[in-house]
Order: C-alpha cells, then structure tokens, then sequence
C-alpha cells in the first residue's frame, strides 16, 4: 500500500483530459532515479510472494517500501509530501525492476504506484519502460497496484492511467479491495485484471458469517469478469482454508512468508490442521 498525496494545483485540461500537474513533474533516466533524483531521503525494497496454495507456486511477489536498513515503510512516507511524490513514484518503480532483476525474479512483481502522482501516463511509464529494458525484465511480468483505500483527486485520470498501462501489456490490480472509497465501482469503471481481498475481510473470516457473506459476492463478480482474486493478509491456518473453500485461490501473508528485504522470500505450506 502507498499514501496518496493531493496535488498543490487543480487538475489541467490536456487533450480533452484532465491531468493532475505534478510540481517536480519532469522526464527522469532509470539511472537518475537509482541514484534517488534528489529526494533528500533513501530508501529499498523488500519482497513478500503471492502464492497458488493448489500447486504451491509463486505467482508474484509484491515490491514494497523499506527504508535503508529495513526500516518499516512509514520511516520513508514521513518524507514523501507534493513537492517529491513524482519522483518518488518513478524510483520505486526503478528500484523495484531493478531487484527483482538482479534477484533472478522469475514470477511477476507487482508494484504499487501512487496514481495522484502520474501527470501523463505515456510520459511517466517511459522511466518504467527503460529500467524493464535496461535490467531485461520483461514488461508482461509487471503489475501495477492502486490502492481502492486512498481517495483518488481524479478518477477519470486513473481510468486512463489504468488503460494505457493495460494496453502496454502491464497487469492491474486493485489493493486493499473492499477497504474504502470506490467499492465495486472501482473494479467496474477499471476492470482491473486482480483484486486483492483487503485484510479486514480476511482477518478471522472463519468466524464470521458476514465476511463469508460478502466475500462470496465478491468471487461471483470476479468470476463473471474474469478477475483474478488474491487474499492478502492471511495469517492463519483457519483463515487460509476458509477462503480456499470460498474459491479464493492465491494468497499473501505471514503465514506463507513474511516480506524479505532485498531479497525473495522462501514460501513454507502449512500442513491443514495446526499443531
């Protein structure tokens, strides 16, 4: 998950679009954004797989913020503000190409982006493109994250954003699906290729009727557009086979593997029962 940060100007009109004018908005190298293009703070990347438990293959493994030294992720978005998110935006989408690469990822990463700091998507992606050239990690092994728990300043700009990235060939996801502002708005207006379960809903799911209730809802609708649907946050044995019974068929959590700093994490089964 990423903090979302409004924008210090309204949107601008473009080619019959609105777009969000990002105050640091220009055009960043790959190798200018390892360096950390002047943001005055450091930061990594750790790795935590998403997992088929069928098969017990990995199927991705999400990118996300630690700082230096592994420090948790809100020790680095105490330094990201409007005046830095864009290029902020840009490393982490380098940085996390570029481990994965040097990692030997096989699997697809799954990055999250911060949508109110994408000015125009064909311009913001080409940093993206050339780190993916640059490290050899193919572009159809990419998915791009927007959290459905951050308020969006302008959702016809994250339509298009979400469009082109689809039309390049990257994978979409809604994180924290069910959390918040949009709802199944968001995945009908988007029709994001994954949603990934938010942990509210799975926490103790075996115990409660009502988030089976919705969580079965939320299969059905996926099943009929073909969405992908990953539970994340899964932490016990009990929750895991719960949503396995629902249909749920990829999950991410501590139970299968916490996140590895600038590293890829080993993935451990648990037997059925516990104990």
């Amino acid at each position: 998950m990423v903090r979302a940060f409004n924008a210090l100007e309204p949107p601008i009109i473009q080619d019959g679009q609105s777009h969000m004018k990002q105050p640091d908005f220009r055009k960043l190298g790959c190798g200018e954004c390892v360096r950390g293009a002047d943001l005055d703070f450091e930061f990594s990347m750790a790795f935590q797989p998403i997992v088929n438990t069928a098969t017990g293959k990995i199927f991705a493994h999400e990118a996300l913020v630690r700082g230096p030294n592994g420090e948790p992720a809100g020790s680095v978005f105490e330094s990201v503000n409007p005046g830095n998110q864009y290029r902020f935006d840009q490393c982490c989408r380098v940085k996390a190409i570029e481990l994965a690469a040097r990692l030997g990822a096989e699997e697809y990463i799954s990055i999250n982006f911060m949508p109110n700091a994408v000015y125009k998507p064909e311009l913001c992606i080409r940093t993206t493109l050339a780190a993916a050239k640059k490290w050899g990690f193919p572009t159809e092994r990419i998915i791009f994250e927007v959290t459905e728990g951050e308020k969006i300043d302008d959702l016809p700009h994250l339509k298009n954003i979400i469009r082109h990235y689809q039309e390049i060939g990257f994978k979409t996801a809604i994180d924290d699906f069910g959390s918040g502002f949009a709802g199944l708005n968001l995945l009908a207006d988007f029709r994001a290729d994954i949603v990934k379960l938010d942990m509210a809903l799975v926490r103790d799911i075996d115990s409660s009727s009502t988030r089976r209730a919705i969580i079965r809802g939320i299969m059905g609708v996926a099943e009929e557009l073909s969405t992908q649907v990953i539970a994340e946050g899964v932490e016990t044995i009990a929750e895991w086979k719960c949503l396995e019974d629902l249909g749920v068929e990829y999950f991410q959590g501590f139970l299968f593997a916490r996140p590895s700093f600038e590293s890829l994490a080993e993935v451990t089964i648990p037997k059925d029962e516990e104990g």
